[in-house]
C-alpha cells in the first residue's frame, strides 16, 4: 500500500531523500576526479644531457630525445644539460640543427654544469638563454683540423687529389668552417656580444662569470634555475620535470695518456680503419695525433 497521496510507490519527501543520497554519491565519486584536475601539473618541462665528446655516437641519442621532445604534447619545453668540450664539427653542426628545429617549436634554455666549449658551445647556440655557472667554462669558437701526411710509399692514385688535400686546401676548408662557425655565434647571440667578430674568432674560453660580462652568456644559474626559467617561457607555473638520461659512449673508449689526461678514441663499425678521411674538430683541448685518437677531453 503507498502512502503517497497520488498512489505512487514513493513519498515526496522519501523522493527528495532518494535525490540527495544520489547526489552525495556522484559527488563522492567525482571529487577526487576533480581534485586531480585542480591539482594536476599544468605541463612539462624535459631535461636532456649532452656530456663527452660530441661524435656521430653520442649525437644520434640526443636527436632521438629532442625529436620525442618535439613530438610529445605532454612537453612543453626542453632543458639541454650541458658538460661538453665539443667535438666533431659535422656532428656538432647536427646537433645545432636539432636544437634549432626544437627552439622552433617549444622554448630551450641551455645549462652549463661545466663545460660547453666549442662545438658543445655551437650546439646551444639556439637556445633562448644559456645559463651558467661562475666558474664554468664556455666559448672556444673555433675549428681544428690535422694537417695532410704524406703519400704512403708505393702509393699510386687514381687522381692528384684522391684522398689528400694539400696544406692549402685543409687550411681553407678550416678558414670556411670556422666562418660559418663565427658567423652562427654572431648571428644567434650579436646583440647581446660586448665582444666584435674578430675577437669571437680567437678562440678563447672565459669563465661562466666573465662569458656573461661580455654576452657570450645570459645568466648565472644552476639546472633548476634554467628550469624554472624554460617552465616561465612555457606560461607553466606548475609543472613537471622529465629526465633524459645522457646517451652511453657506444663505440668510444676512454684512454689514458702519460701525463693522466684522457683520449677518445672511436671505433669504426664497419671496419673502415684503413680509411684516412679529413676530422674537423670543435672541441676545446689537446688534440692527440695518433690516427685513431680524435679529441682530448682532458682539458
Amino acid at each position: 500500500m503507498s502512502n503517497s497521496p497520488d498512489g505512487s510507490g514513493l513519498t515526496r519527501v522519501q523522493s527528495y531523500a532518494l535525490v540527495v543520497a544520489a547526489a552525495v554519491l556522484l559527488s563522492a565519486v567525482l571529487a577526487p576526479v576533480a581534485y586531480d584536475r585542480a591539482t594536476a601539473p599544468d605541463g612539462t618541462v624535459a631535461v636532456i644531457s649532452v656530456e663527452g665528446f660530441i661524435s656521430s655516437n653520442s649525437v644520434t641519442s640526443v636527436q632521438e630525445d629532442l625529436r620525442e621532445a618535439r613530438e610529445n604534447e605532454s612537453i612543453d619545453a626542453v632543458v639541454l644539460n650541458v658538460d661538453s668540450p665539443g667535438g666533431s664539427a659535422a656532428a656538432s653542426e647536427q646537433l645545432y640543427l636539432s636544437v634549432q628545429r626544437t627552439a622552433q617549436v617549444m622554448p630551450v634554455v641551455a645549462s652549463v654544469k661545466s663545460t660547453g666549449a666549442s662545438g658543445a658551445y655551437y650546439a646551444m647556440l639556439p637556445a633562448r638563454d644559456i645559463y651558467v655557472t661562475p666558474a664554468s667554462i664556455v666559448g672556444s669558437v673555433g675549428v681544428r683540423g690535422a694537417a695532410p701526411g704524406p703519400s704512403l710509399p708505393g702509393e699510386i692514385k687514381s687522381g692528384p687529389d684522391k684522398a689528400s688535400a694539400t696544406a692549402d686546401q685543409r687550411r681553407a676548408q678550416i678558414e670556411t668552417l670556422k666562418n660559418a662557425f663565427v658567423g652562427t655565434v654572431m648571428k644567434h647571440r650579436g646583440d647581446e656580444l660586448s665582444l666584435s667578430r674578430t675577437e669571437v674568432a680567437h678562440a678563447k674560453v672565459y669563465t661562466g662569470a666573465r662569458a656573461v660580462e661580455n654576452g657570450m652568456a645570459d645568466r648565472i644559474g644552476s639546472t633548476p634555475e634554467a628550469i624554472e626559467r624554460a617552465a616561465s617561457a612555457a606560461g607553466l607555473e606548475d609543472y613537471d620535470v622529465v629526465r633524459k638520461e645522457p646517451p652511453r659512449l657506444g663505440g668510444l673508449f676512454l684512454l689514458s695518456t702519460e701525463d693522466g689526461g684522457a683520449v677518445v678514441v672511436e671505433e669504426s663499425p664497419a671496419g673502415y680503419d684503413a680509411v684516412d678521411t679529413p676530422t674537423f674538430l670543435m672541441v676545446y683541448g689537446d688534440v692527440q695525433t695518433q690516427d685513431e685518437v680524435i679529441g682530448n677531453v682532458s682539458a
